[in-house]
């Protein structure tokens, strides 16, 4: 089995999405197979990966019902070595109908078991919420990547879910690891910016990863024409500093380009 990281934070607006695709295409990039997860109802990974959510009809909603294996959710997109597991509006309705399901926090893990050795790499672009989506992508994965916006209120929130961490450590997924925090929506000329990574910095050390994503007017267009950075604009910071991201996770996991 390929390498499963989910991107979560409850905080919205902090760059999971934006992550989630563009790190699976700068890993694509460096000829890593890479698999995109959307578990968000919102389907913003699925509309920036330039697929229709509402013209998917298999996907999360299916793969964590168990009614289609994951093989039959997966699409092939327009980035190269990226496959979609794509969701819709009715993945909304997933914590309610699982809520009475024996092992309801592995339906997740034991759809994606069948993957075996595709994928190198596994992304779960999570909902921005603490919920059963959230536990279901946090139980089923290696590691977990939290974006922190270098803003004011950055790290409200951040004990909550570091403490979801533990709890799901202790509880569901013993083998899940930080595989690091990382600083989003960079301004160098502003104090409050430079104030926000100092504290996490200093705060949490190692944990935080040397990439930092600075604001990039390029990464805020790319979604609206449903490509990634690296696909939208390749000279751009933002396509730079993705790639700069998918360098240090192969690092960090032992692995060359």
């Amino acid at each position: 089995m390929g390498k499963i990281i989910a991107i979560a934070n409850q905080k919205g607006g902090v760059g999971k999405t934006t992550t989630t695709v563009n790190l699976a295409a700068a890993l694509g990039v460096l000829e890593k197979k890479v698999l995109v997860i959307d578990a968000d109802p919102q389907a913003n990974a699925t509309s920036g990966l330039g697929m229709d959510s509402d013209s998917n009809s298999a996907g999360s909603y299916q793969l964590l019902e168990h009614t289609l294996p994951a093989s039959e959710t997966i699409v092939q997109t327009g980035s190269p070595n990226v496959d979609l597991i794509p969701a819709h509006i009715d993945l909304v309705a997933i914590e309610i109908e699982l809520v009475d399901k024996d092992e309801r926090e592995y339906m997740l893990k034991k759809a994606v078991a069948e993957l075996g050795e595709q994928y190198e790499y596994i992304l779960i672009d999570c909902a921005p919420s603490l919920g059963l989506l959230t536990l279901n992508a946090l139980t089923a994965a290696d590691s977990v990547i939290i974006p922190i916006q270098c803003e004011y209120y950055a790290l409200e929130g951040l004990g909550k879910l570091l403490n979801t961490i533990k709890s799901v450590q202790r509880i569901h997924n013993p083998d899940l690891d930080i595989e690091g925090m990382l600083l989003t929506m960079y301004d160098s000329r502003l104090r409050l910016s430079n104030q926000v990574v100092e504290e996490v910095k200093k705060h949490f050390g190692d944990m935080v990863f040397d990439t930092i994503i600075q604001r990039n007017v390029r990464l805020g267009e790319a979604p609206s024409y449903g490509e990634s950075i690296i696909k939208y604009d390749a000279s751009s910071k933002g396509a730079a500093n993705y790639l700069n991201m998918a360098h240090e996770i192969l690092q960090k996991n032992r692995q060359t380009v």
